[in-house]
């Protein structure tokens, strides 16, 4: 190694960063264990960032000529020396060198023909752009959904969720060699050398991120796989979560079989299970793997349902039976249903219906607007509010309506019979249930999981088939599947923060949804997914003369095509295409799919902000998401930046150290706050403040230069 070393310091004094980077490349090698799981960790890693504005100092390629495949363009990297503005377009000035002692290469090219190149070091300045949310769940926290090159993602998520994070479940490409997945920018075939090495670098460099976003002390993470990977996943998972406890879990995912050349049909996959620190699997009331037993304390009897009383469905409209149109009269600040009225004629105008003073009138609304009606007869409704068996629900900001809740006959019959016990009553006389102790049978998961539930076909492809008719994606799970594994890690942790960042088409969104309505919870899924196209779609695509960038290319990419709509529709009940979604969610908890879910979820593009520090009040708008998101991602989100403060129901944000005193009064009355960021560059001002804040709340720092707060992608992993 002597030898060595005396050569790179001759030729650090001819080429330092030369020198570096081989020094850098030694010491990797030093580093690596004679033993365990050995790849070429330098396989260098970029992504292409389509539809991003081109600016000088950007590195760039050439996209290709439209109609022309995409192997046919220039590979090579550029520098944008400057940027020209002529009649007709934006021009770039591009220079590249091939070595230090090659004269530079020079060229020109119009800025719709290049495309921004992000290497893996090279800093960036991220910023989130909403795309649209959708709000039903009331004062619930926000689902997340960014669409992001994942890497990047997870390390912004560094700053707003570093150590927070419950669970992980991701889902990441197999490596099959059917070119499912790209490296570098290109997609990664059976017949590429290095395959295996990328594979595993890409994986390494996002798991040691998620390690660190997971709570060190009590969180776990899920990862699946198919036989392809399954022992270097396993041997990775060992060097990057050192020490703690790692289990294996098959699961029959297509007990048919895949029938496959000169090989055994494959019927299953498997998930590895890492729990960090205290964490263990939760017991729960169905193995997986033994025949359930039937009993009282079986999973269907551990929840309690409250149904909406809001008919769902094609034949719910007003029209269909007048007899269910009637108002419920509630009372706003009490929480409480005060009294229920009579069914009105068609010929009746419901808005010139009085309400009793001190309440507000609810009438069966469709999300559409639409008079429909409800479930049962106002006389049955009085009687089963009489016995607590109907109460208030939440209220739905955006449609400004109240949900009615109300159990079932079934439910009924199960409080009746003592399968569900009645713990107590509201302050509204409505009952508060729960399973009956001597019944709630706990098992321990196995580790072969044989689930009818768990089938692929019927509950993952069929399934998101029924939600976005005419929409495909390859390969989604079984919702059920993803489920069952989220609620061995959070059966416990009703106020779990979820996070998938190979979300694909958003099961694991709509699987946490799904335990929230089980168990009333208030879980949050960060959802990180790329707008990637598919090969043969890309094809299609080019023969049509688009390209990446081009807003019809970019609306079939898996976010906009699939995930963004699918979340949307499991929540609002309704296909993208306006209609009720036909059938019943199964097993655990089983209603219509059309009664939607009370949650809220905000879509976001993660940006490429401009590599300059930023002027103070022009990039607020950019990372405002961001101090959201870690100040919980709920209520009202600071979005301008103002002269002085801002204080919302869960943070606050101080502008100007100046405005202090104003601040901190406002904030003593604030008692829900409980994080506040404080913009300036003056250390002494800022510990100044943090000395008069309360003792709940937790003050972070923000720097003028909001951009320079939050620079990634600099070497951290």
């Amino acid at each position: 190694m002597s030898t060595l070393s005396n050569l790179l310091r001759q030729v650090e004094q001819k080429d330092p960063q030369l020198a570096a980077d081989l020094d850098r490349e030694v010491k990797a090698l030093q580093s690596r264990r004679a033993f365990g799981l050995n790849f070429e960790r330098h396989v260098p890693e970029s992504v292409e960032l389509p539809g991003r504005p081109i600016r000088r100092g950007d590195k760039v390629r050439f996209l290709p000529e439209r109609g022309q495949p995409a192997n046919s363009a220039d590979k090579r990297l550029w520098r944008v020396t400057a940027i020209r503005k002529t009649a007709t377009d934006r021009m770039a000035d591009l220079v590249r060198q091939a070595s230090p002692d090659a004269e530079p290469e020079t060229a020109t090219r119009a800025c719709e023909d290049l495309v921004t190149v992000a290497e893996f070091r090279d800093p960036i300045y991220p910023g989130l752009k909403s795309t649209g949310k959708t709000e039903r769940g009331g004062d619930k926290p926000f689902h997340t959904v960014i669409n992001s090159e994942n890497y990047h993602a997870l390390q912004a998520l560094l700053y707003t969720h570093e150590g927070k994070v419950d669970a992980i479940y991701i889902d990441p490409p197999y490596n099959t060699g059917a070119k499912d997945w790209k490296y570098n920018n290109d997609y990664v075939d059976g017949d590429d050398a290095y395959r295996h090495s990328k594979w595993l670098a890409m994986m390494e460099r996002r798991l040691k991120l998620a390690k660190r976003l997971l709570n060190p002390d009590n969180s776990a993470l899920i990862v699946t796989i198919d036989e392809k990977e399954v022992h270097r996943l396993g041997l990775l998972l060992q060097q990057v979560f050192l020490g703690e406890s790692i289990q294996m879990v098959t699961i029959v995912i297509n007990p048919v079989g895949q029938e496959r050349l000169r090989e055994i049909a494959r019927v299953e996959e498997y998930a590895f299970f890492v729990f960090l620190g205290s964490a263990s699997p939760a017991r729960v009331a169905d193995d997986m793997l033994n025949e359930p037993k039937r009993s009282r304390g079986d999973s269907r009897s551990r929840s309690v349902r409250w149904e909406w009383l809001l008919r769902g469905g094609s034949d719910a409209s007003r029209a269909n039976n007048p007899q269910l149109f009637y108002p419920i009269f509630v009372n706003p600040k009490q929480r409480t249903i005060v009294k229920v009225g009579n069914p009105l004629s068609l010929k009746q105008d419901r808005t010139k219906i009085k309400s009793p003073s001190g309440t507000v009138a609810v009438w069966p609304l469709r999300t559409s607007g639409g008079e429909g009606r409800w479930r049962c007869s106002p006389e049955y409704l009085r009687s089963l509010i009489a016995k607590g068996y109907a109460k208030l629900g939440d209220y739905n900001a955006d449609r400004k309506q109240w949900a009615i809740l109300y159990l079932g006959k079934a439910q009924i019959r199960r409080v009746e019979s003592g399968e569900i016990a009645i713990l107590g009553k509201n302050d509204d006389g409505s009952l508060i249930l729960g399973p009956a102790p001597e019944l709630d049978v706990r098992l321990s998961p196995k580790t072969v999981w044989n689930r009818g539930a768990h089938r692929a076909g019927e509950y993952g492809t069929s399934m998101l088939r029924v939600l976005l008719p005419e929409r495909r994606f390859p390969y989604p799970k079984s919702l059920y599947a993803v489920e069952d594994s989220l609620r061995i890690l959070v059966a416990e942790n009703p106020d779990a923060i979820v996070l998938d960042y190979f979300s694909g088409s958003g099961t694991t969104a709509h699987a946490v949804m799904r335990l929230n309505k089980q168990d009333g919870g208030r879980r949050q899924c960060i959802s990180v997914t790329n707008n990637e196209v598919s090969a043969d779609e890309q094809k299609a695509l080019r023969e049509k003369g688009l390209r990446p960038g081009d807003p019809e290319w970019e609306a079939l990419g898996i976010c906009d095509y699939i995930t963004k709509p699918r979340i949307t529709t499991v929540i609002t009940g309704t296909t993208p295409d306006g209609e009720p979604i036909k059938g019943d969610y199964k097993f655990t908890d089983e209603f219509p799919m059309a009664d939607g879910f009370e949650e809220n979820v905000e879509f976001f593009t993660l940006t490429y902000e401009a590599p300059r520090p930023v002027a103070h009040h022009l990039s607020f708008a950019s990372i405002a998401p961001l101090l959201w998101l870690k100040a919980g991602a709920r209520g009202r989100r600071i979005d301008k930046a103002t002269d002085s403060f801002d204080i919302t129901d869960s943070y606050a944000v101080l502008f100007d150290l100046d405005a202090a005193d104003g601040f901190l009064a406002t904030l003593a009355d604030a008692e829900t706050v409980y994080m506040v960021f404080i913009v300036t560059d003056d250390d002494r001002g800022f510990q100044a403040i943090c000395g008069e804040l309360p003792a709940r709340v937790e003050a972070v720092r923000l720097y003028e230069s909001y951009l320079t707060n939050f620079t990634i992608n600099t070497g951290r992993d």
